[in-house]
């Protein structure tokens, strides 16, 4: 507050001072009724109290109000000071309505009608004034009689530069606090090119509304991301010396530089190839300037540049489109793991979590894996271990996990007690979904068992239990070694859990090892059973039941144990009804009933890991999208194709050239059929994992072709890639992931809620628009009609290639939002690329195929300017995801890229031969495909041409 001579207010410094030399608290409150009646008799009794004065005795009633005594009167008396044309008046009588007056308070029209009067002043600190106190009150009444003041002087040419800043956050205050009333319209160009304004402190403002704004309609503001490159670039690239006013400890404009990188990761990458390398040029010089020497050794240094830096390496991880980058990004984050700072190690870890997720980075990810063990093992902080289990859980994959289980193994015994339930969560998912073979799994689980048994939820015995009985090939080996963990001298109760259950349905398998005789495992069990919990022994006494059928030898000392007074006369009802009716069951009925009713338990069928169920529900971030996992499997895999599903039984598909692949992708699911009856009984296929969280797509409404808007950006991501978010708004997230193989297909939908309230009549359909009803068969399980707040729901998809199609299939979701209808069109990636298999052939191979589809109507070329930075290694990686493996050493010209695969429909194989032809100098492409149907050619030429 400028300081005004002779305006000192004695009278208000005279209070303050007997205040603070109150001896006690009842002298402080006879003082301050002494001030407050004195200040009630001025208020009613003297009516020429000038300016001054109303000025004083409202700071005094402001003062007693700061020390917890409520004021009742007063408030009139400042807001008449708002009419005066004094600064230091109208300054308090702002603050006294900022602070005690109501929005609700029948005062407030008057407060508008003043404030109304000090914005249409052509004095800019009164202007100033108005608005601070209309965001510190920020009420609707507000919102609803300045909705189009403060934008029109936010974009006016005549408001000066310290107005404009002021108009711009008393907006973003309107805007947080009542949304539906802020509708800029017409001013909405205007108000993005404030970017482009000379003043950074407008700039700066303006990026914090524009973020907000974008959030709330992407489509609309979508002309920001072109200016906010160019303003970054002009930042990053400037010297600390240019931007003097706005340069913090050598790093010019560290937060504007972090805001603009916000508001682009609410954006796809640009679309336009200049203001892309420019984006990249910004990202790279950003990490150059890590690599450089501190200016400074001060912390605020280093801080301010670390803010950029990790706000940078987050666009990086959103845009997930430059491996370039991505390594880049990795290897700075790498460095950091060893800093002594310990947040830095924190955010770095964070950081690198997102990047296991991208197939570009997750092996740079994996160069650090001893770095992260060692921070698992040494770090002081347990929110860095918490971090760094993280990232291990993140970067693994088949190549790796053995050592990373074994690792946190280890770790575990020594773990903090807060992370040990999830740690053990995340051991049991990673040994189910990479095991190479079911005895490491089960060898895995049991240490888990043994090592932190306490934390060992219901969930991860139940599964080994599931996996053991589907599996023969493991089911003796699990037997023995379940039996050898239960002659330790201290067994954990779940040990006893899993090895009763085990024993109980395989036993027989190792009773041929006079050290394992039907006795010796009875015994054993047995000597457990005191120690035990009701439930535990009822599990046990089923176990003796089924042991009275594997092993007739032992049924009488078994019978001795029933008979007991403490199993028949048990306080607990349920051991003694289990006691009576097992001994029963084993003295009355005859050998052939006791082994109908005590047979082996049948395969359990197969459906989504309750312990990674369980893992989602307790920290739905933790649970991270691998890169190597392109499709979630069930437990292990030890057939032929090791990276699908285990094989599902299917008692029936239209006659398939491969059974085993659809087996292999579970088209058995018996789910609700568009196009086709389905199968009469198959097990449910196995999804188990999540997607990761990218996306920036904040709107539900329905553009002119049907869709929402977003909905085609969305689907192109998924033209190189299987997995990702699909649509993102304020409300939900749609996750894909997807797996192919020859004609067949399956795809797994996630919506997660976003927001805290419930979601009601929840409804996702898929329609086949025209041809494409002919074209495809797919087949959708119904998705629960309840989702609740911060809670995930997933659908099942199967899908069949009858012959080649053009058109996506289309995605509906419908559902009930605070009572609000929700309806949200997308195009479901699914495009013929996706049913090509890759085909290796030599030269000779190749080009004979080559001439043999020469007639114009096999073949489709488009010659086109590049879109895109012609890299070689981003075109390698676009081509092997399109589907089309890459022939090394096949065309005569090194620069050109070969390609072959095979389409697959129900109907026919349609070979696919494809060559690339950059040419660096004209910035341009020829893309040539030749298969041996038109209509394929076209439509592979068409999708292909979109990504360069």
């Amino acid at each position: 507050m400028p300081a005004v001579k002779g305006d000192g207010m004695r009278g208000l410094a005279v209070f303050i001072s007997d205040i603070r030399n109150c001896k006690s608290k009842e002298a402080e409150i006879k003082r301050i009724n002494k001030e407050l009646a004195n200040i009630r008799s001025k208020f009613k009794g003297d009516k020429t109290l000038d300016g001054y004065q109303k000025k004083k005795y409202v700071c005094k009633l402001l003062f007693i109000f700061l020390l917890g005594h409520d004021i009742d009167f007063g408030h009139m008396e400042a807001v008449n000071l708002l009419s005066s044309n004094k600064y230091t008046e109208k300054q308090i009588g702002y603050l006294f309505i900022s602070v005690l007056v109501s929005a609700n308070s029948d005062l407030m029209k008057l407060v508008i009608q003043s404030i109304k009067n000090d914005l249409a002043s052509r004095n800019p600190v009164h202007i100033c004034m108005a608005m601070q106190c209309i965001a510190n009150i920020g009420s609707r009444d507000m919102a609803e009689a300045f909705t189009r003041d403060i934008p029109k002087i936010l974009v006016s040419g005549d408001t000066i530069d310290q107005v404009k800043q002021s108009a711009a956050l008393c907006l973003l205050r309107l805007l947080r606090q009542s949304p539906d009333l802020i509708n800029l319209g017409e001013w909405s160009s205007r108000v993005i090119h404030l970017l482009n304004d000379q003043h950074m402190g407008v700039v700066t403002a303006a990026v914090s509304l524009i973020d907000t704004l974008v959030k709330r309609n992407p489509d609309e503001y979508k002309g920001c991301v072109s200016l906010a490159v160019s303003r970054l670039s002009r930042i990053v690239t400037s010297s600390y010396t240019d931007l003097q006013d706005y340069t913090y400890y050598f790093v010019p404009a560290p937060w504007l530089s972090v805001k603009l990188l916000r508001v682009l990761q609410n954006y796809p990458p640009p679309e336009d190839a200049a203001v892309r390398t420019r984006l990249t040029e910004c990202l790279e010089t950003i990490l150059n300037k890590a690599q450089e020497p501190p200016k400074s050794k001060k912390v605020q240094h280093s801080n301010a540049k670390n803010a950029v830096l990790f706000e940078a390496i987050n666009l990086i991880i959103h845009m997930d489109s430059d491996p370039n980058l991505l390594v880049r990004a990795c290897n700075q984050l790498g460095q950091f793991l060893q800093h002594r700072e310990t947040n830095l190690r924190y955010l770095a870890l964070e950081s690198m979590c997102l990047l296991a997720t991208s197939e570009f980075s997750h092996e740079a990810v994996k160069k650090h894996q001893e770095t992260v063990i060692t921070a698992l093992k040494t770090e002081r902080d347990v929110s860095v271990r918490q971090r760094a289990v993280d990232l291990l859980y993140a970067m693994c994959d088949r190549t790796n996990a053995e050592e990373i289980v074994a690792e946190m193994l280890a770790y575990l015994e020594t773990a903090d007690y807060s992370i040990r339930e999830e740690m053990v969560l995340k051991v049991a998912i990673l040994a189910e979904k990479y095991a190479v073979d079911y005895t490491w799994y089960v060898d895995t689980i049991l240490n888990l068992i043994r090592i932190a048994g306490d934390y060992v939820s219901e969930e991860v015995w139940y599964r080994v239990i599931q996996i053991v009985i589907n599996r023969d090939d493991v089911q003796g080996y699990a037997a023995k070694t379940v039996f050898e963990a239960l002659q330790a001298p201290a067994c954990h109760e779940n040990m006893v859990k899993v090895g009763g259950y085990i024993l109980g349905e395989f036993g027989n398998l190792i009773a041929g090892d006079p050290r394992s005789s039907p006795m010796v495992q009875f015994q054993l069990l047995h000597s457990k059973f005191h120690l035990c919990a009701p439930a535990t022994r009822g599990l046990l006494l089923s176990t003796y039941v089924k042991f009275i059928n594997l092993f007739p030898e032992i049924k009488p000392q078994i019978q001795d144990v029933l008979r007991g007074h403490n199993q028949l006369r048990n306080s607990d009802v349920e051991l003694q009804q289990r006691a009576v009716e097992y001994l029963q069951l084993s003295t009355l009925t005859t050998a052939d009933v006791l082994a109908t009713v005590l047979e082996e338990m049948p395969p359990f069928p197969e459906r989504e890991s309750s312990i990674l169920a369980k893992l989602k529900k307790k920290k739905p971030d933790s649970v991270k999208e691998n890169a190597e996992t392109k499709m979630p499997r069930p437990a292990a895999q030890v057939n032929s194709f090791p990276e699908q599903p285990h094989p599902i039984a299917m008692p029936e598909v239209h006659n398939e050239p491969n059974q085993d692949s659809a087996d292999l992708l579970g088209l058995s699911t018996p789910v609700p059929t568009m196009n086709a009856t389905p199968p009469k009984d198959s097990a449910a296929g196995l999804l188990v994992d999540v997607f990761d969280t990218l996306g920036a797509m904040t709107t539900t409404t329905t553009a002119t072709n049907g869709l929402t808007p977003g909905a085609d950006e969305g689907f192109k991501r998924f033209l190189c890639k299987n997995n990702g978010v699909l649509f993102e708004n304020d409300l939900l997230q749609i996750g894909v992931k997807a797996e192919f193989r020859e004609n067949l297909g399956r795809i797994g939908i996630f919506f997660g809620n976003k927001t805290s309230f419930q979601f009601t009549s929840f409804t996702s359909e898929v329609s086949l628009p025209g041809e494409l009803s002919n074209q495809l068969m797919v087949q959708a399980n119904p998705v629960d009609p309840v989702v609740d707040g911060g809670a995930q729901k997933q659908q099942m998809l199967n899908i069949e290639c009858i012959t080649d199609f053009s058109e996506p299939p289309l995605l509906n979701i419908q559902f009930v939002y605070s009572g609000a209808q929700q309806r949200i069109a997308l195009k479901l990636p699914v495009m013929i690329n996706k049913l090509v298999e890759s085909t290796e052939m030599d030269s000779t191979t190749f080009f004979q195929r080559w001439k043999t589809l020469s007639s114009p109507q096999q073949e489709c070329q488009r010659i086109f300017k590049a879109q895109h930075p012609m890299d070689s290694e981003q075109t390698k990686a676009k081509l092997l995801g399109f589907g089309m493996g890459l022939l090394e050493n096949v065309d005569p010209n090194p620069e050109n890229y070969v390609s072959a695969g095979v389409l697959h429909t129900r109907n026919q194989k349609v070979g696919c031969l494809l060559r690339l032809e950059p040419n660096m100098q004209a910035q341009m492409y020829r893309l040539t495909l030749r298969t041996s149907k038109e209509s394929v050619s076209k439509e592979l030429c068409e999708l292909l041409e979109s990504q360069f």
